[in-house]
């Protein structure tokens, strides 16, 4: 098995979901870190969630409150997401082009 450590870079998050990494059919990725800054200032919401082979859906934090010109981590130390294959991670915000996230995970193929 190759694991391959990767970063991305997602910008302006906004009020339209976005996809921020999936996995295909024969990839899985452990999330080991996922930060997110808030671009503007006044505060602003986050929803993290989740979508699964079958289109189920669900959140791993949602309209989180992330402070004016700050930042927040959606992991805590030590914490990992598994995206297994065929999985979607996406990033809502509740303003326009208010948060930048980067999310660094490790490919396992």
């Amino acid at each position: 098995m190759a694991t391959q450590f990767k970063n991305k870079v997602v910008k302006e998050v906004g009020t339209v979901p976005i996809l921020a990494l999936e996995t295909d059919a024969a990839t899985r990725s452990t999330i080991i870190g996922l930060n997110l800054a808030n671009l503007t200032d006044f505060i602003a919401y986050i929803s993290i969630s989740v979508k699964d082979d079958t289109s189920v859906e669900g959140y791993l934090m949602k309209d989180v409150m992330v402070p004016p010109n700050s930042s927040l981590k959606a992991l805590a130390a030590g914490e990992k997401l598994i995206l297994a294959p065929s999985n979607e991670l996406y990033l809502v915000a509740s303003g326009d082009e208010s948060l930048d996230a980067v999310i660094s995970y490790v490919d396992i193929v």
